[in-house]
């Protein structure tokens, strides 16, 4: 027992020591040469414009589904016409945000993971550093930085879809006026709100991205260690996501309010 305790917990202590290095790594990649602009667009492309679809569905139905159920509990108090601002406040401080990223980790995370594990195991990645290239360059710094700037577009797309389902709820079966409902979704938003609801989205596209790329990198076993690599980087990515919404939260209130 004592000795399966101590295995588990260096093991636990590599792999953090072995992300901390990729991260290193990759912030490296950020600012010295080579860049690998052509992969960077591809990924931009990839992470951003692939994952529109699922960011929209789910944060119009997030907003529907917030206002639909916040406007029959306002309604004990007779505050119904309020429901604007609680689902922009909810959308922009939080649930646009996590869902965002949430959904990330399971689309992007998973594809990553995947593909970086399939080339570990066919020795793709050990080609390339035969052929003078850096894989950390070369596939994580593009997938990494274009993780950084598309999460917050698509945390906006999220929030932007998340407030009109609430509108199209509030307007068509709670019968709340239009224009109370946008007037109450301005007033329900202040400028701290916003810098947190775009604060946190840069660190989760980081945490995302990065926890994929070294599940990837430390894959083993043939194919079905890219299986278990795809199940660890969506599950760590995930609870990561969490972890860190906590934290950064709690940081940004210090800071901003």
């Amino acid at each position: 027992m004592v000795a399966a305790v101590d295995r588990w917990a260096k093991g636990a202590a590599l792999e953090a020591q072995e992300y901390v290095r990729l991260s290193l790594a990759a912030f490296r990649g950020f600012v010295t040469r080579p860049f690998y602009g052509h992969d960077l667009v591809e990924q931009f492309d990839v992470i951003g414009i692939g994952s529109l679809t699922v960011v929209l569905l789910t944060g119009f139905f997030t907003g529907a589904a917030l206002a639909l159920q916040s406007g029959l509990t306002l309604d004990q108090f007779g505050a119904r016409p309020v429901v604007g601002r609680l689902v922009s406040a909810s959308m922009v401080k939080e649930l646009g945000p996590v869902l965002a990223a949430l959904m990330l980790t399971s689309r992007v995370g998973s594809g990553i993971a995947a593909e970086l594990g399939s080339m570990m195991v066919t020795d793709q990645i050990n080609a390339l550093r035969a052929l003078g290239t850096d894989p950390i360059r070369k596939l994580v710094v593009p997938r990494v930085m274009a993780g950084i700037f598309m999460t917050p577009l698509l945390t906006v797309v999220s929030d932007t879809a998340g407030i009109i389902g609430g509108w199209v709820v509030a307007r068509f079966q709670l019968q709340v006026n239009s224009g109370l409902y946008w007037s109450s979704v301005v007033k329900g938003l202040y400028l701290e709100d916003v810098w947190m609801g775009l604060a946190k989205p840069v660190i989760f596209g980081f945490v995302i991205v990065s926890i994929a790329c070294h599940v990837g990198l430390r894959t083993s076993g043939g194919t079905a260690g890219v299986g278990r690599a795809t199940t660890l980087a969506v599950v760590a990515g995930s609870v990561a996501v969490i972890a860190v919404d906590y934290f950064v939260g709690q940081l940004l209130i210090e800071l901003l309010y």
